[in-house]
């Protein structure tokens, strides 16, 4: 999609949504779930964190579900993108090609507590960013 002149939603509703989808990403695996559906809400948590910080400081942004578009856009506008969040970038595939049978290999346990750390790493990063404040633990 192209950019938009005026994104909705604040910082802030951004920045609660990621927290929100991180929230979900992190209930127990239900016994008929996978691990690939809980990884794609961490990288909902991601994509929205990222997105709020570009709301944040009234950047434009593409609607699009790629957290290395997302963190390199931040980069180039100057902002200083911590290790982990630059590490986040790996869960762009969990966006769409793991949430589909035959698509790719079947999601760890692993890969999920890794995507879920990632998620987390990247929402405390935003979260002083958009309400001005350290991230409460």
């Amino acid at each position: 999609m192209p950019h938009h002149s005026l994104i909705p939603g604040s910082p802030a509703d951004w920045l609660a949504r990621a927290k929100g989808s991180l929230a979900q990403a992190k209930q127990p695996k239900a016994p008929d779930g996978y691990w690939e559906d809980l990884c794609f809400l961490a990288h909902q948590a991601t994509e929205k964190a990222l997105k709020a910080v570009y709301q944040q400081s009234q950047w434009l942004f593409r609607y699009t579900h790629n957290i290395e578009e997302l963190v390199t856009g931040l980069a180039a506008k100057g902002l200083q993108i911590p290790r982990a969040v630059q590490d986040a970038v790996v869960l762009t595939k969990h966006a769409v090609s793991t949430r589909y049978p035959g698509v790719s290999d079947p999601v760890t346990k692993r890969e999920y507590e890794t995507a879920v750390r990632l998620a987390q790493a990247v929402v405390d990063w935003a979260t002083p960013l958009i309400v001005g404040k350290p991230a409460k633990d």
